[in-house]
C-alpha cells in the first residue's frame, strides 16, 4: 500500500529479464530473476560469495520464489539484506525509459528511507554487481527476531589483508558504508564504537538505538573476524 498505481504491468514472463550474465568484471542480474534462481545460479559460490550467505536469510522459500533481486534494490528497504550487498559490493543500477539507459552506482541510487534515484518513467532493468576479489574474504551476519525476518541490524563485510569495507543495514535510512585502510585488530572495537555512534539511530517498537549500537560492535566484530579466515 506504498503506492497506488492506475496500472500494474507484469513483467515476469519476459524472457530478456531473466538472465543472468557474466560480463567482465561483473555479474549482470536482470529485472526478472527470483532469489531463488540467483541462489540456485551455479556460478554464484564462484562470483558473489557474499550473496551465498546473505540470501538465505532473505525472509522463507516461498517468498523467495516470487521475489526478486532487482525488485528489492528498487524498493530500497534499509532493513532488507540485499540493498546492504548492493552497496556494500559496489553494485550499479542498470535504469532504462524512452529516454534511452543510464547506470547509477549504489552510492548514487539509494538515496534514503526507500527512496532511489530512478525516475518515475524507467525501469530498474538489471542490477551489476562486481565479481570476487581475488584472495579476498567475504562475510554477513544479521540478528532478527524471527528466522526469515528484516534485520533489526545487518552487517556485511569484504576483507582484503588488512583493508576492510564494513555496511550496516537497518540503523540508518539507507545502508552505511565504512573502508577501513590496514586497520589492525586492536584498532577494531574503536572503530566499531565510532561508526554505530555515527549512525545515529532511533527507538522503535523492534530495539532501541542503544541496542542497536550493540549489535554493530558484536556483529561487526564476528562478521570482520569471519571474512578475514
Amino acid at each position: 500500500r506504498l503506492v497506488e498505481p492506475n496500472y500494474l504491468i507484469d513483467i515476469s514472463a519476459l524472457e530478456e529479464l531473466k538472465e543472468i550474465k557474466l560480463n567482465g568484471g561483473h555479474v549482470e542480474i536482470s529485472a526478472a530473476v527470483t532469489q531463488a534462481n540467483l541462489m540456485a545460479w551455479p556460478e554464484i559460490n564462484k562470483h558473489l560469495p557474499l550473496l551465498v550467505e546473505a540470501l538465505p536469510n532473505v525472509g522463507h522459500f516461498q517468498t523467495r520464489a516470487k521475489g526478486t533481486f532487482c525488485g528489492s534494490i528498487a524498493h530500497s528497504d534499509p532493513s532488507s539484506e540485499q540493498p546492504l550487498c548492493f552497496a556494500v559490493l559496489g553494485g550499479e543500477a542498470v535504469l532504462q525509459s524512452k529516454r534511452g539507459k543510464r547506470i547509477l552506482p549504489a552510492a548514487e541510487f539509494q538515496t534514503g528511507l526507500l527512496a532511489t534515484a530512478r525516475e518515475a518513467d524507467e525501469i530498474s532493468s538489471s542490477v551489476r554487481l562486481p565479481v570476487q576479489k581475488p584472495g579476498a574474504g567475504y562475510a554477513f551476519e544479521e540478528i532478527t527476531r524471527r528466522r526469515g525476518d528484516f534485520g533489526i541490524v545487518s552487517v556485511a563485510v569484504i576483507a582484503d589483508g588488512n583493508n576492510v569495507r564494513i555496511g550496516v543495514g537497518g540503523v540508518a535510512d539507507r545502508p552505511e558504508i565504512r573502508d577501513w585502510e590496514k586497520i589492525s585488530d586492536g584498532d577494531l572495537d574503536d572503530a566499531l564504537n565510532a561508526f554505530a555512534w555515527e549512525m545515529g539511530g532511533d527507538d522503535d517498537i523492534h530495539a532501541t538505538a542503544k541496542y542497536r549500537r550493540q549489535l554493530v560492535r558484536r556483529i561487526g566484530r564476528r562478521a570482520i573476524e569471519e571474512a578475514r579466515k
